[in-house]
């Protein structure tokens, strides 16, 4: 049909004419693992261009979730005392996409973490992410020739002696998962 889609999802969708050469590290969290029933509470990004992480080059939010909050009778005090910029889900979303382009997403669990994105640009009536897609986890698979087993980031962390002795934020994450990307796309001859 004809669907009628807001100006940046048209925008986002005309940046796929060339193939980037960007890579942007995604770290997301949420509130649980149903892509149905929760939602995004914080994005964390930095590009990888050219064998180096772009810190200037990143999108960090927490999503104000209120709603889902009080629907569940959960405290949101995560949402006030955060120091990471705030907006709600449609800010959010319309900046991550203006933000992500025609990147390559890198991420650990990054199926789920699409999902999620794809949920919430649904309830903006937009399409899906159109942008190709790497895990962190079936890269280090493919570097030892196991498919049966599946590691949690943390273990592939220390696996590639990356410090990951604070726990802290989506950025965090997506930073760390950085580095390891790097260490694992030299390894694999990615370019």
């Amino acid at each position: 049909m004809n669907k009628v889609y807001p100006d940046f999802w048209k925008n986002y969708l005309s940046t796929f004419n060339k193939k980037s050469k960007r890579f942007v590290l995604l770290s997301i969290e949420t509130t649980g693992d149903s892509v149905q029933s929760d939602v995004i509470l914080t994005i964390g990004a930095f590009s990888v261009i050219d064998d180096s992480i772009h810190i200037g080059d990143n999108f960090e939010t927490v999503l104000m979730q209120y709603k889902f909050f009080h629907d569940n009778k959960l405290p949101f005090d995560f949402i006030v005392d955060s120091k990471l910029k705030k907006m709600g889900e449609p800010d959010a979303m319309k900046g991550f996409i203006d933000y992500l382009g025609n990147a390559i997403l890198v991420g650990h669990n990054i199926n789920f973490s699409v999902a999620m994105l794809n949920a919430a640009l649904e309830r903006l009536e937009c399409g899906s992410l159109k942008n190709e897609a790497l895990d962190v986890n079936i890269m280090h698979q493919k570097l030892i020739e196991v498919t049966d087993q599946d590691f949690t980031l943390d273990e592939l962390l220390k696996v590639y002696k990356i410090p990951n002795e604070i726990k802290g934020s989506s950025p965090d994450a997506a930073y760390r998962t950085a580095l390891l990307f790097l260490k694992l796309k030299s390894r694999l001859g990615i370019k």
